[in-house]
């Protein structure tokens, strides 16, 4: 099974992390960005990674650390390479931080019946989701650019939701089922679906 992961911030670098043993599972990441050093508190990056893609950083730590191969994608998600990029992946984790890139990936999987989880996080760490796309609905940022989840303060949350997502895609490779789950600090509730 492909799993294209949408972003290698917080949610997106722990869950590949985290997803390493799913077997006959095979990764890739997209990410754009750059690690920063406000990265390191609250994202799974080594110094080492700083100042390169974070979709090759991921790639360099998941080669290094325990000998997994992954497709990084270091390219910002867009209409004109949606098709490319996304194509032929069997279930896609949204895993951005933004509006804009949340409706590119659920018009896509839409439109194209390819299974997709969505996961966020409340940017004062005060609650987390995990939901199908038939279940999800886009929060749009009045602003561009608002606040995220960063930070070392956040990284139990950060970790718990990515503990969460992790799970909801092991259930979907193994049964097919589709799971969704809240995240709040110390507490995560499964939701009867």
């Amino acid at each position: 099974m492909k799993i294209t992961i949408c972003g290698g911030g917080a949610l997106g670098s722990h869950v590949l992390y985290l997803s390493r043993s799913l077997s006959n599972a095979r990764f890739g990441v997209i990410d754009n960005d750059r690690v920063e050093t406000k990265n390191l508190a609250a994202q799974w990056f080594v110094k080492p990674m700083l100042g390169k893609n974070k979709a090759t950083a991921l790639k360099l730590q998941m080669a290094n650390f325990f000998g997994c191969a992954i497709d990084a994608s270091p390219v910002r998600l867009s209409k004109v390479n949606m098709q490319e990029l996304l194509g032929s992946t069997d279930l896609v984790v949204d895993c951005f931080d933004n509006g804009a890139s949340r409706q590119l990936i659920q018009d896509f999987v839409r439109e194209t019946s390819t299974p997709c989880v969505h996961a966020g996080l409340a940017a004062d760490g005060t609650f987390g989701a995990v939901r199908w796309d038939r279940d999800f609905v886009i929060d749009h940022e009045p602003v561009e650019g608002q606040a995220t989840c960063e930070g070392g303060a956040f990284l139990p949350l950060i970790v718990q939701a990515s503990v969460s997502l992790v799970e909801a895609i092991r259930t979907f490779q193994t049964e097919r089922s589709e799971t969704n789950w809240n995240i709040r600090p110390g507490r995560t509730e499964k939701l009867e679906t």
